[in-house]
């Protein structure tokens, strides 16, 4: 068992988390229940499996949370270079949030 406020990557992912809803505020008004939801629901995501996976009694279940987490990783990565393609977000913005 793991203690998840003590987890670089778990403190990492809530400053993440953030800064996708800080990014997200700017969307036009038309996407705000289309990419926004979508991106703040998998930026909620990360930390929150982290944490329930630290819960868990065995490593190999927490290693399960983590593959779920680089799963939401990924999809919030495409969805930013959606965003980026569909110029709600600049090339800078998208490199600052993915990097």
């Amino acid at each position: 068992m793991h203690r998840f406020k003590e987890l670089e990557i778990w403190k990492r992912s809530r400053l993440f988390c953030s800064k996708n809803y800080a990014l997200t505020t700017s969307f036009p008004e038309s996407k705000k229940f289309e990419l926004t939801n979508q991106l703040r629901w998998a930026s909620v995501s990360i930390p929150s499996n982290i944490a329930e996976g630290s819960s868990r009694q065995s490593n190999k279940d927490f290693s399960r949370f983590l593959q779920i987490t680089l799963g939401s990783a990924c999809e919030i990565e495409t969805q930013l270079l959606i965003t980026n393609d569909l110029k709600f977000i600049s090339e800078i913005e998208l490199n600052e949030t993915i990097s």
